[in-house]
């Protein structure tokens, strides 16, 4: 006789949704007004108050929908609706179509974050429905898997309201696990300009590749820097900041002096490691080193840095309410770190909130073909969401 199946399950509630949000492919960089519109408009049936936040292009944008009195304090839970591209991986089934097999529902987006926007909009009418004595705050992000490019807007935004939210948690997948700490990143793109000639008079041009060359190798030594002499933290993995190097793109041929390079690199700061400091080491490296060789026969040579992300890291302490009230609703006893980036950064750096990040999934089913979500975690997340609300109500 087999045993029996012991998997909590998750409401249908649930499951339908999941199924509305990764029916929307709601892409990194494309638009994602189609979902936000939808969750819009079925939250504000409720009679939540919500407030949409729009990009430049007006193509995507946030939503911050309220439930509850308009006081000071409650709760953000937060999450991002972008997901990261299919192109080029081999799935089993439809990414943007839920197919539960087993224990576990697939998906592109499962675990990654729209698991925990579904159990969010299920709770919703429950939320609705309290006697509330402080709000319930419910964000939705875009454009997070580039590097938390819509989440700034947002929480200018809240920093504009009357009132502030006393917490605020994200739903990156953790396992349901309390995440009180991760790293930070900078990425940019450094674009070399040089001079161009014939390959056969080197002292004729400045070979953009060469000296793009040269600032790879710089960053590799600082990377090597931080690993030997720290500062170093053993609960991260790896368990210093690190520096990398990711793409390098010059010249046209080989008889040509290089005129234009591009090198796209990136920092993973540790969240006490100062990030002013790491990125005044690149820049004096430039300013005061490289440049300078590069101009030495020609002034018209140089180098531009184009930012693409400067998120914060995240260092709330085991002692702030909301660390010790997420631990108390999932029973932790201890609180996690990881190396990975998230919106909670942004959240505290910018808004001056105290975050934390839980939620359902594992980051290991993250990015991958046939991504998936244990319905178990699913499970554990409304569990968690009832426990949050009993704590929100009127005694």
């Amino acid at each position: 006789m087999s045993a029996a199946n012991t998997t909590a399950m998750p409401s249908e509630a649930t499951l339908d949704w999941l199924a509305k949000l990764i029916s929307h492919p709601s892409v990194s960089l494309t638009p994602n007004l189609a979902l936000i519109e939808q969750a819009q408009g079925y939250l504000e049936d409720l009679g939540y108050l919500c407030a949409v936040v729009f990009d430049e292009t007006k193509s995507k944008a946030n939503l911050y929908a309220t439930i509850g009195p308009a006081v000071d304090g409650g709760v953000i839970l937060s999450g991002h609706s972008d997901v990261v591209p299919v192109e080029g991986q081999n799935w089993a089934s439809d990414p943007f179509t839920t197919d539960i097999r087993g224990d576990r529902l697939y998906g592109r987006g499962a675990c990654d974050m729209k698991g925990f926007l579904a159990c969010l909009l299920a709770k919703a009418e429950t939320f609705k429905n309290a006697d509330l004595r402080v709000p319930i705050h419910l964000a939705f992000t875009y454009d997070e898997e580039v590097g938390c490019l819509g989440v700034p807007s947002l929480v200018e935004a809240i920093n504009a309201l009357p009132h502030k939210p006393a917490m605020c948690i994200v739903g990156e997948p953790t396992n349901m696990q309390v995440i009180t700490q991760h790293k930070g990143k900078y990425s940019a793109r450094a674009h070399f300009t040089g001079r161009s000639g014939h390959s056969s008079l080197p002292g004729e041009g400045v070979n953009a590749v060469e000296f793009a060359s040269e600032f790879v190798v710089f960053l590799r030594r600082l990377g090597q820097k931080f690993r030997n002499e720290g500062p170093h933290d053993d609960e991260f993995v790896p368990n210093h900041t690190t520096f990398h190097s990711g793409v390098i793109h010059g010249g046209t041929q080989l008889n040509i002096i290089p005129q234009n390079c591009y090198v796209d690199f990136e920092f993973r700061n540790l969240p006490n490691h100062d990030r002013n400091e790491l990125k005044g080491l690149i820049f004096d490296y430039l300013d005061n080193t490289l440049i300078p060789q590069m101009r030495e026969t020609y002034d018209d040579v140089g180098v531009e840095i184009e930012v693409v992300s400067d998120m914060p890291g995240l260092a709330t302490g085991d002692d702030e309410e909301v660390t010790r009230l997420v631990m108390e609703l999932t029973g932790a006893n201890t609180t996690g770190k990881v190396s990975f980036g998230t919106e909670a950064g942004v959240f505290s750096a910018m808004g001056d909130i105290p975050t934390v990040v839980c939620g359902p999934g594992s980051i290991e089913q993250a990015h991958k073909p046939d991504e998936f979500i244990e319905l178990d975690q699913l499970a554990r997340c409304e569990k968690f969401l009832d426990k949050l609300l009993a704590v929100l109500v009127r005694k």
